[in-house]
């Protein structure tokens, strides 16, 4: 989709509006998302200090990366305590996942010397940030508490997608009057005997941030209700009568939005 919405097919489409996926919902009610998540790949890399003598380095690498997971440890479950409390729900707090650790000094056989400090260290994560935080806050404190130079450290982000759009604006759609697609959207469901949760940020990432950054409202929405969250885990399964529904609800979101001219 990234290269697509280059492409002079995609600009001939003139696209107005686009629906993606969106998840089920356990309750009688549908779920519609307004906006994803962006994911980010973070590696903070600790380096020892020049050694004195037969050393070429000190034995502070591994001890200053311990340091930093500890820092980011405790804004994961700070971030966590929001959604304990109610404050915020899972999709709109930052999460930074550790994903692997990699130090040590290996040995001939192929394991590590257990009485020698490594030179190196560095551990990486998996990182979402929901569009209402400002990215140049979080790298602010990655720089600053996270992997600071004060400890001869160092970091490197991989932006997997867009934080904004063409405009600078975070990637969100609206969902009042400010857009006359939600209106039209909303109704059709309404229409065929559905009714809409609350609007949210999407967990996860999907190809609509790619619309969302050229300005193009888009609502992440599957018409699935009453029906267990299992997201690509084992057996997942969509009961027939959920199924049969919901082509009935796609037909009256369908019928109605390729028909809006307004």
């Amino acid at each position: 989709m990234q290269k697509f919405v280059e492409s002079k097919e995609f600009k001939d489409l003139n696209v107005g509006f686009f629906l993606d996926e969106g998840q089920a919902s356990t309750t009688n009610k549908y779920r519609v998302f307004y906006a994803d998540r962006s994911p980010w790949n973070l590696v903070i890399k600790a380096v020892g200090k020049p050694g004195h003598g037969s050393k070429m380095f000190d034995d502070t690498a591994m001890e200053n990366l311990m340091k930093s997971i500890e820092v980011v440890s405790r804004f994961r479950e700070n971030q966590f305590d929001l959604v304990k409390t109610g404050v915020l729900a899972n999709s709109e707090v930052v999460s930074a996942n550790p994903v692997y650790l990699k130090a040590g000094t290996p040995s001939k056989n192929g394991n590590f010397v257990m009485n020698m400090q490594p030179s190196e260290a560095e551990v990486g994560y998996d990182v979402r940030l929901p569009p209402t935080v400002d990215p140049d806050l979080l790298k602010k404190r990655i720089a600053e508490e996270w992997a600071p130079k004060t400890r001869n450290m160092s970091y490197h982000i991989v932006e997997k997608g867009p934080l904004r759009d063409y405009m600078g604006r975070p990637l969100m759609t609206a969902t009042n009057d400010s857009n006359p697609w939600w209106n039209v959207f909303k109704d059709a469901v309404e229409a065929c005997g559905g009714e809409l949760e609350k609007p949210e940020i999407l967990s996860s990432t999907t190809d609509a941030r790619y619309m969302r950054q050229l300005g193009i409202p888009t609502f992440g929405f599957s018409p699935m209700k009453n029906t267990q969250i299992l997201l690509h885990d084992h057996n997942e399964y969509l009961e027939d009568t959920v199924f049969l529904e919901g082509i009935k609800v796609y037909e009256s979101i369908i019928k109605s939005l390729s028909s809006f001219e307004g």
